[in-house]
């Protein structure tokens, strides 16, 4: 279905925060003096509603722009080229291998599961009314990456519209992973699939982490995040409180408090 398990694990790549601050109404709601992400394969963020980890997410995608700071990547790890993507708009970041998915799930209401899935993995140069016979190109290069997708996921009318929210969720899933990520950012992947599609989902993302794919984590189901994590990050009134691996941030004393409660173990 994919390259990823014979490919060698490449430098995996790394986004530093730098004294971001976004406020709404007066109100801050990120304010993050110093972060790195990509330490480690696969990490977490974490936190009580209204932590600010979804802003601080579509901070780093430029699509909430900040009030100050500075956000950048280095594709190739540390010490390689520096993008500064708060001065990128935010159509340019897939380009620079940086993708997330979306929180509120959305699709194409008019286009079937199979053309949905053609279309994140079609170019700019596609993107024209004049470009539609060049479908049948697309189509061939894609084929068999897609339905390896379809088959995986267990979609059974690829001709057909997304239907359940479930569906709808899976997809924008496979539309990031079409992307081939360098740097991969999910936001709630799992919510509302079944236990099963949840297991698919991991096992995919363990499988992007074991071939350099950096992959942050926003997640409320937190046996994913104590499952899939090698570090995790803690946020709460904006800023990131903690750090460590799964065990130690499920076991401080300050996350129990203030967002798992006694008895959480």
């Amino acid at each position: 279905m994919s390259d990823l398990q014979n490919s060698a694990p490449a430098a995996r790549p790394e986004i530093r925060v730098e004294g971001a601050v976004k406020s709404f109404s007066g109100r801050v709601v990120v304010d993050v003096d110093e972060l790195v992400l990509g330490d480690q394969p696969i990490e977490g963020l974490i936190g009580p509603n209204g932590a600010g980890k979804t802003t601080l997410m579509r901070m780093i995608m430029h699509s909430t722009p900040l009030d100050r700071g500075r956000i950048s990547m280095h594709p190739d790890g540390p010490g390689g080229e520096e993008i500064v993507l708060s001065d990128l708009p935010t159509f340019a970041m897939a380009g620079r291998g940086l993708v997330k998915s979306n929180q509120v799930i959305m699709d194409f209401d008019r286009l079937t599961i199979w053309d949905s899935l053609l279309f994140a993995v079609a170019g700019a140069r596609c993107e024209r009314p004049y470009r539609v016979f060049a479908e049948h190109d697309l189509f061939d290069a894609h084929e068999d990456e897609i339905r390896g997708y379809l088959a995986y996921f267990g979609f059974t009318d690829p001709m057909g519209f997304a239907q359940s929210a479930g569906e709808k969720k899976l997809l924008d899933i496979v539309r990031c992973l079409l992307l081939k990520p360098r740097f991969l950012m999910l936001d709630e992947p799992t919510a509302g699939l079944p236990d099963e599609l949840t297991e698919k989902v991991m096992d995919k993302i363990r499988e992007l982490a074991a071939a350099g794919t950096a992959v942050v984590i926003v997640e409320h189901d937190l046996n994913v995040i104590w499952s899939l994590c090698d570090q995790v990050h803690f946020m709460a009134e904006g800023s990131v409180i903690l750090r460590g691996t799964s065990e130690e941030i499920r076991a401080h004393k300050t996350v129990v408090e203030k967002y798992l409660g006694e008895g959480h173990v």
